[in-house]
């Protein structure tokens, strides 16, 4: 058959579909987002200076994008806050999810509009064949600041200037161009009140600013890649189950298990849970600081549990410090030792403290 004599061909020469409109408003497209479910949006151009780093990665993606569209939906902190992982971890499972859905749907919206998308996923999957490189397809955080979502903290989180830290983030690239993109905000709604230094069970977060990525991918991500890894090997170099066991308690093997049937699970996201900021958020800290305190953060300095660590790291020594009451469990973080050498020159831990040194007020 001739490709003209085509059915389908033949109906759309009849009815060629009308190019839609390389240029949208901003209120369209924010309409579109927030029905798609979306708590907050914000657009910027790919080309935007500070997301340059972000410019190829898009462009290999979707190679005709042309704009970033940031959007968040928001957590219930209460189960964030809870010093039962089963229930925190359950809410951020919910929360990714409702972000993958609201940039599949704000996807299809743009699609049939006319426009071509795509919406990389919230958390997982990534780009696994790249390993130990760049997974992620775009930086969800570096997006969202630029397009006014909001600004980094402390914690190294994003944080809403309403919703506070407890939001997840998704973004859609697109071909459009917004009429008038968003803007960053103009202060950082971080209170530096250091709440995540305190709560932090491994000491990932120092109060100059630094951040130890190894400490929290080792304890926090736990059941995620790195620690995945380490575990098949314990497993591989077991002798018998008798072996494994004497190497792996049951409550460790029963939480990897079930990471790997219900999604992982983190360890710990404590600053996340103990973030006050926002104007949503902050009343009752603002009210009753030492009630705060007490009522959300030291439940979560007083837990007992484990806490994993690289031997003879700085987190090793802050858990044995700092928090005597948890258990300190050597581990592998499951990276090749090259991968771990360029952490620690991209983000060096902080320095060794020493047994004698007073604890600052904001480690009491």
């Amino acid at each position: 058959m001739n490709l003209d004599d085509h059915p389908t061909v033949r109906k759309i020469r009849q009815r060629p579909p009308e190019p839609p409109s390389p240029v949208v408003t901003a209120s369209w497209l924010r309409d579109l987002a927030e029905r798609a479910g979306a708590d907050d949006v914000g657009f910027v151009s790919i080309e935007t200076p500070d997301l340059a780093g972000e410019l190829d990665h898009a462009r290999a993606a979707l190679p005709s994008a042309r704009s970033y569209v940031a959007f968040c939906v928001r957590m219930n902190r209460d189960n964030v806050r809870s010093p039962a992982r089963s229930v925190a971890n359950t809410e951020f499972h919910h929360g990714l999810g409702d972000a993958d859905e609201v940039g599949h749907r704000l996807t299809r919206l743009l699609q049939d509009a006319g426009y071509h998308a795509i919406n990389p996923a919230a958390a997982f999957p990534q780009e696994m064949d790249r390993f130990p490189g760049r997974g992620w397809v775009i930086s969800h955080k570096l997006v969202a600041q630029a397009a006014g979502l909001g600004r980094i903290g402390l914690h190294r989180n994003v944080i809403h200037p309403r919703f506070g830290n407890f939001i997840l983030l998704g973004t859609v690239v697109t071909d459009l161009v917004v009429d008038e993109p968003t803007e960053p905000i103009d202060y950082n709604p971080c209170l530096k009140c250091k709440l995540c230094v305190a709560a932090c069970p491994v000491g990932a977060i120092s109060k100059d600013g630094g951040f130890d990525f190894q400490a929290c991918l080792t304890h926090n991500y736990r059941e995620f890649m790195g620690g995945f890894t380490d575990w098949v090997e314990t497993v591989a170099d077991s002798a018998d189950g008798a072996d494994y066991r004497e190497r792996v308690s049951d409550a460790e093997t029963v939480s990897m298990w079930q990471s790997l049937a219900f999604k992982p699970n983190y360890k710990a996201a404590y600053c996340m849970a103990a973030c006050p900021a926002g104007e949503d958020v902050i009343a009752p800290f603002l009210a009753d600081r030492k009630g705060f305190l007490n009522e959300v953060v030291k439940p979560l300095q007083d837990k007992e549990e484990q806490v994993y660590v690289l031997p003879g790291s700085v987190a090793e020594e802050h858990v044995t410090r700092r928090f005597p009451h948890k258990t300190v469990r050597r581990v592998s973080n499951g990276l090749p030792d090259e991968v771990n050498e360029r952490l620690r020159q991209l983000a060096p831990a902080p320095p060794r403290r020493s047994a004698a040194a007073r604890p600052a007020d904001g480690d009491r």
